[in-house]
């Protein structure tokens, strides 16, 4: 157990290293097999093997030794006999049958090793990877590798989902809604009401619930607590934890523990958002302090 824990930490601190020769050695792989592969097709057994024989025949010297099959012959420029040329075009015809069988030792991996292999690249390693060749794109859009990403880099809690699109596009819905969702605390960081106004959907359903617990609908009635929370709080530079994001076709959601102080309570926030004219637009926004352990027993309702 001890060398299984002492190897999985030597993994993770040498990870950009790894991930740098794993493309290394996919490339190279693929290399490989774009020049094993035949370029013309032919009947091997066929033409080929006659195409064969007659360069070796026309690149044979006229002036030959007459019953001479020695390789000194041969290498002085004689002919070779019947069981020599006979040797010369099964040899031809083995290397043609290997060309043209060019099989991939890529496609010859278990899918399975394929997987566990791309599944310690980063999401611009996988992509840069894509971009390689045929081959290397159809290994790295593995709708598994996809997937094992997202588990990675964002939650395990949604391991029973089958997303309609595949893992690739879920992994980039689910991307772009976590950078929509880190602008939401950038504005308010910087304080700014006109960004926020644009951030929010105009709609007269919108919610707004703040720390304080008072409830705001509609969508002015919003932007003016954000206007007043603005005037009278400093900017606030939020430490964002636990972050689990739900995406489907036009709503999302995402939940958080938030800290101003690591040292002081958090915050559990909840933000909604809907999908119109291209972009995402928050509907509804929940915070609400984090209840300490002795006063958790006190709000359960037997």
């Amino acid at each position: 157990m001890e060398i299984a824990y002492s190897l999985s930490i030597a993994l993770q601190s040498h990870q950009p290293l790894i991930t740098a020769i794993i493309i290394t050695l996919l490339s190279l792989l693929a290399v490989r097999s774009f020049f094993k592969r035949p370029h013309h097709k032919s009947n091997v057994n066929g033409t080929a093997t006659s195409s064969a024989k007659k360069q070796a025949r026309e690149a044979r010297p006229s002036s030959s030794c007459n019953h001479t099959s020695n390789s000194a012959a041969l290498l002085n420029g004689g002919a070779a006999g019947p069981a020599e040329e006979d040797m010369v075009m099964a040899d031809v015809s083995k290397v043609v049958a290997e060309m043209q069988s060019g099989a991939s030792m890529m496609e010859q991996l278990v899918p399975e090793i394929t997987t566990h292999a791309l599944s310690y690249l980063d999401y611009p390693s996988l992509c840069r990877l894509s971009m390689t060749n045929s081959l290397m794109r159809k290994a790295a859009n593995d709708d598994n590798a996809w997937k094992a990403l997202y588990h990675k880099d964002f939650t395990l809690e949604q391991d029973t989902v089958t997303p309609v699109n595949g893992w690739k596009a879920y992994y980039a819905a689910t991307r772009a809604i976590m950078n929509v969702n880190t602008e939401f605390f950038n504005i308010i960081k910087d304080r700014s009401l006109s960004a926020m106004s644009r951030f929010w959907l105009n709609a007269d359903y919108v919610k707004c619930i703040h720390a304080s617990g008072v409830l705001f609908s509609g969508y002015n009635a919003v932007i003016q607590s954000w206007q007043h929370a603005f005037n009278w709080e400093q900017g606030v530079d939020f430490q964002v934890r636990d972050v689990r994001a739900r995406v489907l076709t036009n709503m999302a959601w995402v939940t958080m523990k938030t800290y101003v102080d690591m040292d002081n309570g958090a915050f559990n926030m909840t933000n909604i958002f809907e999908f119109h004219h291209g972009r995402w637009y928050l509907v509804d926004h929940h915070c609400s302090e984090m209840l300490a352990d002795g006063d958790i027993g006190q709000q359960i309702v037997h």
